[in-house]
């Protein structure tokens, strides 16, 4: 029998208040009045185009607030022709000293260059036209993303939709595109609900909702979308991140809104010629006994992560291989290796495989690819075949050999989602249990970083 608890003991711990919640951290980052009625500093941003929100005033009060005098800017080539604007203007009203262009090429997020900037021992670097794909906190030096958000005519984008689709036609609009049309988006949904059609905004995080990237994009499950009788809208002058969405959702039409030209374009892509090529790079590669990894070195392209894996895998297999360091892959380069090596695996853009892997003389496997080359997944071609269209396929690890593959995607585009396969480069990971949870239709709202 236990002793009893004696009563002044027992109002003590009765006395004892509850723990106290540890506090918030709240950080003061709002922009003062007198920096944004700054009748000079408006005067200066009046040089930039007006439809183009560069967000000068925050790039002024953050070098401010954090005493940076050393600032780097970083800005994708069509962009490059304001960046000594805007160095003049963070000279003029930020105090800034010494103020970096790097001038190296800048396909996407991927490719920001914290490394370079750290080698000039910068206080701060300003990233334009890309959102936050490499988190702040693993960057080696202070990073700013600025979206450059653009204004587009969301009237004219209402009305070719309006005129196009009925409701009566089309059960769902899947809307996504760049980030710089993100703020479209968002303001075209509420009006075409109101016109009755239902408008989902689907969203890979850690990217922001409607969102895509080159060689990420949300895969939209037809049995959420509530019929088969829908279109994706894409928001974009260009189809090259619209073509990721396309791999993503083979079995939905997409539609390219250009903003530009004010107009719609229907767009098809060969998903069986693309995958064809793939699979005879793959099966070509699956014999190799040298294998060569590409690390990219422009900017985060290259990820340390997905190396230690691939040559794990590759010592446990009993292969040679040898890692090369590389900033711009092509054909040319790989070339100069001669036949010293069977085949080729890219740590850098998966697209480049995509896209241009019939242009190299050996096979150029993605991560992903190398996965199945290597014989630790079985080929989409290989779990059409054992499957048989079985009602278990995509939704257990036992059907398709990884449970991260979903039903009716071959070809994952998730190279850098949260909750994508081993293979990617995801700053971001979830845990297992967590995954599968982000590739839903969802209608959330951009998160800024």
């Amino acid at each position: 029998m236990a002793e009893p608890i004696a009563s002044n003991q027992l109002v003590l711990e009765q006395q004892q208040p509850p723990p106290k919640p540890r506090p918030k951290r709240f950080v003061k980052n709002q922009i003062p009045d007198s920096l944004l009625n700054d009748a000079a500093l408006n005067a200066a941003i009046s040089l930039l185009p007006a439809n183009y929100n560069f967000e000068i005033h925050k790039i002024i009060w953050r070098a401010r607030s954090s005493n940076a005098t050393r600032v780097a800017l970083q800005f994708p080539e069509g962009l490059l022709m304001y960046s000594l604007v805007i160095s003049d203007i963070l000279a003029t009203f930020a105090a800034v000293t010494h103020c970096f262009i790097l001038g190296d090429v800048t396909y996407g997020a991927c490719c920001v260059d914290d490394l370079s900037a750290r080698a000039v021992d910068v206080h701060l670097l300003v990233h334009f036209g890309h959102s936050c794909l490499v988190p702040i906190d693993s960057t080696t030096v202070p990073v700013l993303y600025i979206f450059v958000e653009i204004a587009i005519n969301t009237r004219k984008l209402l009305h070719e939709l309006n005129f196009n689709f009925s409701p009566d036609q089309i059960s769902n609009f899947v809307m996504a595109g760049t980030i710089q049309f993100s703020n479209a988006i968002r303001v075209v949904k509420p009006e075409l609900e109101k016109l009755g059609f239902r408008v989902l905004i689907p969203q890979s995080k850690p990217l922001s909702a409607g969102e895509v990237l080159g060689c990420t994009a949300p895969s939209v499950k037809i049995q959420d979308c509530a019929g088969k009788d829908s279109v994706i809208i894409f928001v974009a002058d260009g189809r090259f991140h619209l073509e990721a969405f396309m791999i993503a959702n083979p079995d939905i039409k997409a539609f390219r809104y250009d903003p530009y030209l004010g107009k719609l374009f229907l767009e098809e892509y060969d998903h069986v010629g693309m995958k064809e090529n793939r699979r005879k790079a793959i099966e070509r590669a699956k014999g190799a006994k040298t294998w060569g990894i590409v690390l990219g070195t422009l900017g985060r392209q290259g990820n340390a992560s997905v190396l230690n894996r691939l040559e794990g895998k590759m010592r446990d297999k009993g292969l040679d291989f040898m890692v090369v360091l590389i900033s711009e892959l092509s054909p040319k380069k790989i070339e100069l290796f001669g036949d010293a090596v069977e085949a080729w695996v890219q740590i850098a853009c998966p697209r480049l495989s995509i896209d241009w892997g019939d242009a190299f003389k050996k096979p150029l496997l993605t991560s992903f690819e190398a996965e199945i080359a290597l014989g630790d997944l079985p080929g989409w071609w290989e779990r059409k075949l054992e499957c048989n269209d079985s009602s278990e396929c995509g939704q257990s690890e036992g059907c398709c050999g990884n449970g991260n593959m979903q039903k009716g995607v071959d070809y994952p585009m998730d190279y850098y989602a949260q909750d994508g396969g081993e293979w990617n480069s995801s700053y971001s990971k979830k845990l297992a249990r967590n995954r599968g949870k982000n590739n839903q239709c969802c209608n959330g709202n951009s998160v800024r970083c």
